[in-house]
């Protein structure tokens, strides 16, 4: 999965050095050890299985193996914390244009950080800063997309889809990756954050 994404990337730093995991409990917590043990800026840690991904407000992210998106992008911000006030909105703009380029398929946003398809949640963002003080020591960007899931528990039915399930079509996991990592980059070296 890692090369099929090194493949489309065009970034500088963003997912230029990829830790895959098969199975992990979550993407965000490796990071954050990763974080603390100061690896490679823009460093993303992706998996193809999360046994406790985690959701915003502590809430458990559900994801099928082998079927989604499940990665941890870490970042060494060079801005104050301040100028970081919108950024989970702007992360679900790049999410929601990538989406767009390459499956074709319009998404909407339910601010700050879920993504949404024909009224049901798709994708979220989960994004932590962790400070000493008032300088930022990192910061960590969790995304989830359900992308070719065929089926969810039985209470998120209601409330949660996939692309595929929307549309019946099968969609490179790698490719939404890669697209969301440029424009991301893209994003961040305008607005001076890397």
């Amino acid at each position: 999965m890692k090369n099929k994404v090194r493949k489309f990337l065009k970034t500088k730093i963003i997912g230029k050095n990829i830790i895959f995991f098969d199975e992990i409990d979550s993407t965000q917590i490796q990071a954050k050890i990763l974080a603390e043990n100061g690896i490679k800026d823009g460093t993303m840690v992706l998996a193809e299985n999360q046994t406790g991904g985690i959701g915003t407000h502590g809430r458990k992210w559900y994801s099928e193996k082998n079927n989604n998106i499940s990665f941890t992008l870490v970042l060494y911000p060079k801005c104050s914390i301040q100028e970081l006030n919108h950024l989970t909105k702007d992360i679900a703009k790049c999410v929601v244009e990538a989406i767009d380029k390459i499956c074709k398929i319009k998404t909407d946003i339910k601010e700050p950080n879920d993504i949404m398809l024909n009224g049901k949640k798709i994708g979220g963002i989960l994004t932590q800063i962790i400070t000493n003080g008032e300088n930022i020591k990192y910061l960590l960007i969790g995304i989830g997309i359900n992308v070719n899931s065929k089926s969810f528990p039985e209470e998120l039915e209601q409330i949660a889809t996939s692309l595929k399930k929307e549309t019946g079509m099968e969609f490179s996991r790698e490719n939404i990756i890669a697209e969301f990592c440029n424009i991301f980059e893209e994003y961040c070296m305008s607005e001076n954050v890397i």
